[in-house]
């Protein structure tokens, strides 16, 4: 394929597929797990890696600073935010993690964590270690809702838990939300959740793994106090890209990087004393621009990732709006051809994103673990449906429990067309029908 080539509109759908190197026959329709890159983005990382390799040393401390400037300035001019806010971690998973560990717990114990009761698992397991590891001086406060449930229900209910955290005597200090949650993929109204904190006084902490390149966002007018998103899920850098927004006012909570590098500068230490280079720059800012020594080409490829976006797919407005619909339209005819439903609210702000998460027809209690026989080995269920789906069907979908159902998720992308739902439909409905004949045989053994 030429320069040209690479570089000239192209139709969305399966003529989109030319610019992503997908297996014959491997349908992605679960692009929002680990995402995806276009080869010529790739190819980009490549010749940097390149780079790297034929001059390690001047690569890394002289070449590779204001290449990451320049990455810096265009997720900054994407993010509408100065930038001097923001900065690159390897995942969400680690900008939660650097935003809860830096925080400094009060002695007296009383501070809390105000989290959802579809947090993220990785930042579950999170907040479950620092209470362990912190000798109960903090807390986790979650808020627990019917799903599905209308957005100012959902507010209100996020608020009622702050304040009912404060008339138990407790301190809550900060809150995490998602912009779209993992499982089930489903919109939440994070826009008013982030004021809601603001109103309370609660930190924001907005885990956005699934934000940036998903879902518009304007960082400047939504004003959280910490925004993590991904860039290797839906905005095309090659994997692992995460930018970390900290607002001017909250830098100095970020005392350091995980783990702790070169940038840190201890509070005993005058910043007089901080290297005379790149005094330009921040203390935040130079703490995060080298941290150990990791693969860090996909931080400097968000260029050439905005910039495809823009020639090649059309731009983020389009992107946004094709994606959106093709999930909105594509799982409720998954749904139909199941005989189910789409997990959403009566205003369909669940589903206005690029994910829907639909009901499977599988009557199988989620309370107590079953297994089923694979390859010599026992699996869970989820494990056997999606290596089933793997090995036999040449996709993969999450398949989980939530709420007592069965559910799974498909992802809206560009290279997509109705087809490629309409043949997950019925992949399903076959799937469906093993895995009821497999724990029917299971029974009778």
């Amino acid at each position: 394929m030429t320069r040209s080539q690479e570089t000239a509109p192209t139709s969305f759908g399966h003529e989109m597929r030319k610019h992503f190197s997908f297996a014959p026959g491997y349908r992605n329709l679960n692009h929002g797990s680990y995402g995806t890159s276009p080869s010529a983005v790739r190819k980009k990382a490549e010749n940097l890696r390149e780079e790297w390799e034929t001059r390690p040393c001047p690569f890394i401390k002289y070449d590779f600073p204001p290449l990451l400037d320049e990455s810096r300035a265009a997720i900054a001019d994407f993010l509408q935010v100065p930038v001097s806010t923001v900065v690159f971690v390897a995942n969400a998973t680690t900008g939660v993690n650097t935003v809860l560990r830096n925080l400094t717990w009060n002695p007296d114990g009383n501070d809390e964590i105000i989290q959802l009761d579809v947090i993220y698992s990785a930042c579950g397991s999170t907040t479950k270690y620092l209470c362990e590891a912190s000798e109960c001086r903090v807390r986790t406060r979650e808020v627990r809702v019917d799903y599905p449930i209308e957005d100012d229900e959902f507010v209100a209910a996020f608020r009622n838990t702050i304040r009912a955290s404060r008339r138990e005597g407790r301190n809550p200090r900060i809150a995490i939300f998602d912009t779209v949650c993992s499982n089930p993929g489903l919109r939440l109204p994070f826009e008013a959740l982030t004021a809601v904190c603001r109103e309370e006084g609660v930190l924001s902490l907005i885990d956005g793994a699934h934000g940036i390149g998903h879902i518009e966002l304007n960082l400047a007018q939504l004003d959280p106090d910490f925004f993590v998103s991904n860039c290797h899920k839906w905005l095309f850098t090659p994997r692992s890209c995460a930018v970390f927004y900290v607002p001017q006012r909250n830098q100095a909570m970020m005392r350091s990087t995980l783990p702790t590098s070169i940038g840190f500068v201890p509070q005993s230490e005058s910043t007089s004393n901080a290297p005379a280079v790149n005094t330009d720059k921040s203390e935040f800012v130079r703490n995060f621009e080298f941290v150990g020594t990791l693969d860090t080409i996909p931080f400097i490829t968000v260029p050439a990732a905005i910039e495809w976006r823009r020639t090649v797919a059309g731009g983020e407005k389009k992107i946004i709006e094709y994606c959106t619909r093709l999930a909105q339209e594509g799982g409720r005819l998954v749904a139909d051809i199941l005989g189910t439903q789409v997990l959403d609210n009566k205003t369909r702000t669940y589903t206005d994103c690029c994910m829907s998460t639909v009901l499977l027809p599988i009557e199988l209690s989620t309370s107590a673990p079953v297994t089923l026989p694979w390859k010599g080995r026992r699996v869970s269920v989820s494990d056997w449906a999606q290596q089933t789906l793997i090995e036999e069907y040449q996709t993969y979908l999450p398949i989980f429990p939530f709420k007592g159902r069965w559910w799974t998720r498909l992802s809206g992308q560009i290279y997509l067309e109705m087809d490629d739902f309409e043949w997950a439909g019925h992949t399903l409905v076959e799937l469906c029908e093993r895995l009821k004949l497999a724990l029917s045989e299971q029974r009778t053994e």
